[in-house]
């Protein structure tokens, strides 16, 4: 009984981890998806820590509700649609992130590859 316990509190801590680990890596890449693209721009660290938790939670809704990852070399072209409309409707809920639509197009581009190249697991 004893293990029972120890091994869920083991278990829901590693799933926090994970969690963290995917927005710092979501903060990363979206950092310097954020500067590679013209017409993207994040004004100070916490709009890139909120714009990352935004996009983790809209992933996590996605993925949840439709089964499809919004990630640009996840699911082919309806995933790459899923990474720019996720880039793009961000800027509604997080002061001082604004993007154009071109530049999610370009952003969501930069983002898959730059995403594609982080070593790990990155689903939750």
């Amino acid at each position: 009984m004893e293990n029972n316990q120890t091994s869920s509190r083991a278990n829901s801590s590693n799933t926090a981890w994970q969690i963290i680990g995917r927005l710092v890596v979501s903060a990363i890449v979206l950092g310097i998806t954020a500067f590679f693209t013209p017409g993207f721009s994040i004004n100070n660290i916490w709009s890139l820590a909120i714009a990352a938790i935004v996009l983790t939670i809209m992933d996590y809704l996605i993925v949840k509700f439709t089964g499809l990852h919004a990630s640009p070399f996840g699911k082919g072209f309806v995933g790459f649609v899923l990474a720019v409309v996720t880039l793009y409707v961000t800027q509604y809920f997080v002061a001082g992130y604004s993007i154009s639509w071109m530049a999610a197009i370009i952003g969501a581009l930069i983002y898959g590859v730059i995403d594609y190249f982080i070593p790990g697991e990155q689903e939750m």
